[in-house]
């Protein structure tokens, strides 16, 4: 959807696009030069590029053709993303960039930890929870298809036992999830929104050895949709097989058996831009074979100057991978470091 528009909105960097991408170019400052002579005195030369950005998107999304191509929020965001690809001072958002300082469980999962360590029983149902997730274009512009991307991302996910003092305030769990993906768009516009496909590999673990350690490596296919200010994204996936362990304390074999029964076999995910200072986001997940699932519902909101809030509930199985098998109800409050949209 979103990926699609902006990637084949931009120029190829492969040698056989290079004639298309010097008359992007010329047309992208055509553009810029006409617009800047009748644009309003209060415009900024931002604006006005994006203006000519989209333009040019929506000249070469319609491969001829009289349909209407609207670009959506997603678009937009992956748009000025690519302005600053090249920048090595510029790192690109993947998922969600936020620190929430509150965060509430009403069931810590200390049994976990219990052969582990001394420390278990001092868990605190209250800690704090933060996420950063970053990604890297690794070729873009015409590689097997027109407008496709290939990424390499990395999102780090913690749990941090800030009010712990009796324990000196461990990271209880952090989940590292390492991924390549490929991006593509095709031609396809249901009620006048925009698609793209994602197919992927990623691995996700805790870092832990032995009997706290947790982790598994899946492939997926993504079908992203946009229109407008809503976006939805579902993301089927297929487990990579690992060998049984001799015992449980053994460092080779698979950790978790019995993953898929809580995690299940797919992704639902949802945002819905309001306006500029409100968004509202949606993820779910769903084993209809043993009917354990996972809901997450956020919202930005506005604090003060470009500073957002950010509110979290979350319900089921597979917060955290340590907590994979446990159900639990969590709510959180802090800030928003990037949005989806």
């Amino acid at each position: 959807m979103s990926l699609s528009l902006s990637t084949r909105a931009f120029t190829p960097e492969s040698d056989n696009d290079k004639t298309v991408a010097k008359s992007q170019e010329t047309a992208f400052e055509r553009c810029l030069f006409k617009t800047i002579k009748s644009a309003d005195k209060n415009a900024t030369l931002a604006e006005i590029e994006t203006q000519c950005e989209q333009q040019i998107a929506r000249s070469i999304l319609k491969d001829g053709s009289d349909q209407e191509i609207e670009l959506g929020a997603l678009s937009h965001r992956i748009i000025k993303e690519r302005r600053t690809a090249a920048d090595p001072y510029v790192l690109s958002p993947h998922k969600m960039n936020y620190i929430l300082p509150f965060s509430i469980v009403d069931d810590i999962n200390r049994e976990a930890y219990q052969e582990f360590s001394t420390w278990a029983d001092d868990l605190k149902d209250v800690e704090a929870k933060f996420q950063i997730s970053l990604k890297i274009p690794l070729l873009t512009g015409h590689w097997l298809n027109e407008g496709d991307q290939l990424f390499f991302g990395f999102t780090l996910k913690s749990w941090w036992q800030i009010y712990a003092d009796e324990i000196s305030k461990p990271f209880r769990e952090t989940n590292y999830q390492p991924e390549f993906f490929y991006v593509t768009p095709f031609n396809y516009h249901p009620w006048g929104g925009n698609s793209a496909l994602v197919t992927g590999f990623e691995h996700q673990s805790n870092g832990r050895s032995q009997l706290l350690s947790r982790g598994w490596n899946r492939v997926y296919i993504n079908y992203l949709y946009e229109k407008r200010n809503f976006a939805l994204s579902f993301r089927p996936w297929y487990r990579i097989p690992e060998g049984e362990k001799s015992s449980p304390s053994d460092g080779q074999g698979d950790d978790n058996p019995d993953i898929l029964d809580y995690m299940g076999h797919f992704e639902l995910g949802m945002v819905y831009k309001h306006s500029k200072n409100f968004e509202f986001s949606f993820k779910g997940r769903e084993n209809f074979a043993t009917h354990n699932g996972f809901v997450e519902v956020g919202a930005t909101f506005p604090l003060w100057g470009k500073l957002k809030g950010y509110a979290q509930f979350s319900s089921g199985y597979g917060e955290s991978l340590i907590d994979y098998n446990i159900n639990q109800k969590r709510f959180g409050i802090g800030i928003a470091l990037t949005n989806l949209l």
